[in-house]
């Protein structure tokens, strides 16, 4: 007797004085139920089997029956019940012997977590009625025959999500007797946008198959000049998919109880998809070295690394902005939040938050890296997910900004959002969460301020229209770009926008006006700066133009300095210094064309292949400054996709991947990737080397798993060159 006791005492958890019970936010753990439980002593003579008993449940279950068709869940690779909150869905009891509805009587009961608790959500006993109510935990039963019932149960549209434990209790004179623990009758209960009462409703059908049921999706990135597109497998019901979303939320000690709000899982999410802080999904790398990883560009989708991560529990590296909401628009996905990833061009990444990036300028007019510690991405990728905001004001629900990528610690933490997308608009900015942050990420200008010797700053030129550019998303049913950017922000110099930011100012957003600073531009000259379109491993030509408005007759002493940045507009090095002197002639526009050799960029180049320009000019006789600053990106060569054979579920198939090189150098050790989702899994394949204008042909052999459209992407990485795409759709026929 001793033994067994003192097993007990060290499975009972320690308790601490502000808590009855431990904190309960794991999904994956369970208590122990009873199949038996007395109300007292119980007469010798009773026999458990002379009750109603349950002995089978069936669960309609399959992908084809009607629970998961109804339901929206039949594309989950997952053998398990899956259905959304706040919609009926049905399953089917038998008993022994017959059902008596007059002297028979029993419950079903839904378990989450290790303390199920009734006023927590976590603990559901659901009687049987004659009638139940939209949107509130009920049942009734729809039909009876010989031993068996089926019941239509209907889940509260505000239940928590995740998976729950089901199991039958009928009462006996006795005691309560239950059914055995079963896994198979395990249900997951997601959100459910297609429900009016649940707080992700989304009212478009057409939306709702975009934003939930997509499993691939286009990620925008290159610059505004130069827009690239690239296409990412969200794979939200891949195998095992579910199940590593619901450990996101254990690892984040998310509270069962509040798993049913989407703005606390939002706001958690954030943290936890990248590292910082928390050991949380992805390690993000910035500086081009990724030993002991897999370089960002070389992920096609969400899939792999939220495996290996659910199945190490380490950070999965590497990861950069598109790759942290590419895997958090999966996790939003799969738990049934609308959900789409946004591109921001030209992103402030504003260190103090005052609405200002400052560029310091030396005494030549050059930038001084330094000095200058705020940076602007030539894009940034965050996420918006769908839904109400009932701790704001009314009219602040819909979209909101979420971002997982880690930039600036939020309550002390690697997180940002949920920030509604409408207050940032009219500057309504003192709304949770971190709308500030979002605001000057899309709304900051840019000063450039030339330190003098004596350490007084004066301002040479402002830039109010180059953050925020261009603000994108995947259009619904298509693979084009639809511009958002006046969902984030009212027409430049519109009163409108006046008076978005004045609103933003009152509420706390710092912002130094040029009034604080002697400021007096050079109205009369005007400088503009283009790039030519390039191939990886060419020379291109790069062009400065002036247009003097004025009658008078300018020299200007400019500077173009060329480097090589991260896409965060991070310098890597300057490759390129050229200054020369320019005659303006009065009322007229001169041009001044500068060649860029691949010699000079091709041994420091970085993977996005990313350059930035900034060109500064003197006027000689005013002593005024024009400043104008441009990224621009190589064109990167394509991987091409073929397929051989018939396109049949179930039926072999080959895709064959084709890569050229051009670049004048042998490429060592690269590796490709292909991956479909709903069709193949991912595939990886080395190879040592490449050698200059010989190409490359990689053929794999599969049998799709289900019919229809489907998408089969791959990528190509080594050290010399990255962000290497290739993508097909195919038409998988039913066989």
């Amino acid at each position: 007797m001793s033994e067994t006791t003192s097993t007990n005492e060290e499975k009972k958890l320690p308790l601490n004085g502000r808590r009855a019970i431990p904190p309960n936010n794991s999904n994956d753990e369970e208590n122990e139920v009873p199949e038996m439980e007395a109300f007292g002593l119980i007469p010798r003579g009773f026999n458990p089997r002379d009750y109603l008993r349950v002995e089978d449940i069936y669960m309609f279950k399959e992908p084809h029956e009607i629970n998961k068709q109804e339901h929206h869940t039949d594309k989950y690779y997952n053998p398990k019940l899956i259905v959304r909150r706040g919609q009926s869905f049905q399953i089917q009891i038998y008993f022994n012997r017959p059902y008596k509805p007059e002297t028979d009587q029993f419950w079903l009961e839904y378990l989450m977590g290790r303390y199920p608790q009734q006023n927590k959500g976590t603990y559901i006993p659901i009687l049987v009625g004659n009638a139940v109510k939209p949107g509130q935990w009920g049942a009734k039963i729809i039909h009876r025959e010989n031993n068996s019932i089926r019941l239509s149960i209907m889940s509260s549209a505000t239940c928590i999500i995740g998976k729950f434990r089901l199991y039958v209790a009928v009462l006996t004179p006795f005691g309560i007797l239950r059914t055995r623990r079963n896994s198979a009758t395990d249900t997951y209960i997601l959100f459910n946008p297609w429900c009016q009462m649940d707080a992700v409703y989304l009212d478009d059908e057409k939306e709702r198959e975009e934003y939930v049921l997509n499993d691939v999706g286009i990620v925008f990135h290159g610059n505004v000049e130069d827009i690239k597109s690239r296409s990412w497998s969200y794979g939200q019901f891949e195998e095992n998919i579910l199940d590593a979303c619901l450990f996101l939320m254990d690892k984040a000690e998310l509270e069962l109880s509040g798993r049913g709000n989407p703005i606390k899982i939002c706001r958690v999410a954030s943290a936890v998809i990248n590292s910082r802080d928390d050991n949380g999904v992805i390690a993000g790398s910035w500086n081009n070295s990724y030993d002991y990883g897999v370089a960002p560009s070389a992920w096609t989708g969400s899939v792999d690394i939220l495996l290996e991560y659910y199945s190490s529990k380490q950070p999965v590296r590497y990861g950069q902005c598109w790759v942290f909401a590419g895997v958090f628009n999966t996790f939003l996905r799969c738990l049934g939040i609308p959900a789409r990833l946004i591109t921001n061009y030209s992103s402030a990444h504003d260190n103090n938050a005052n609405l200002r990036l400052d560029f310091f300028l030396d005494d030549e007019g050059k930038v001084d890296t330094r000095l200058t510690k705020d940076s602007v991405w030539n894009y940034h990728c965050w996420n918006e997910a769908w839904m109400t905001r009932p701790d704001l004001p009314v009219g602040f629900g819909g979209w909101q900004v979420v971002d997982g990528t880690p930039q600036e610690t939020s309550d002390g933490m690697y997180r940002c959002g949920p920030a509604s997308v409408q207050a940032i608009k009219h500057g309504h900015v003192c709304f949770q969460f971190d709308a500030p942050f979002v605001y000057a990420e899309v709304n900051s200008d840019i000063f450039y301020t030339k330190m003098e010797k004596n350490g007084t700053q004066s301002v040479e030129s402002v830039d109010t229209t180059h953050i925020g550019r261009l603000i994108v998303t995947k259009e619904v049913g298509g693979d084009g770009m639809m511009d958002i950017t006046e969902e984030y922000k009212f027409r430049e110099g519109s009163d409108e926008e006046r008076l978005a930011l004045e609103t933003a100012v009152m509420y706390g957003v710092k912002k130094q006006g040029i009034q604080d600073t002697t400021y007096q531009p050079q109205t009369d000259v005007e400088m503009d700066f283009q790039a030519q379109k390039a191939v990886l491993g060419n020379n291109f030509k790069v062009t400065v133009t002036f247009r003097n408005k004025s009658r008078n007759s300018y020299t200007a002493t400019t500077y173009l300095s060329g480097n090589i940045v991260f896409y965060t507009g991070v310098t890597k090095s300057e490759f390129k210094k050229h200054s020369f002197s320019a005659k303006l002639e009065p009322s007229s526009s001169s041009s001044f064309d500068i060649e860029i050799k691949s010699s000079e960029y091709m041994s420091d180049l970085l993977e996005q292949a990313s350059f930035h320009f900034f060109v500064t000019a003197r006027i000689n006789e005013t002593g005024k400054i024009l400043a104008v600053q441009k990224a621009t990106v190589l064109e990167i060569p394509t991987l091409r996709i073929k397929t051989k054979g018939e396109l049949v579920a179930g039926k072999a198939m080959s895709v064959i991947v084709e890569f050229t090189n051009p670049l004048k150098q042998t490429l060592e050790n690269v590796t490709l990737r292909l991956e479909g989702p709903g069709m193949l899994r991912t595939i990886k394949k080395q190879f040592g080397r490449i050698p200059m204008n010989s190409t490359l042909t990689w053929e794999v052999k599969f049998s799709p798993m289900r019919p229809g459209l489907r998408k089969l992407i791959a990528s190509l990485s080594c050290d010399a060159l990255r962000h290497v795409y290739g993508e097909l759709n195919v038409q998988i026929q039913k066989p």
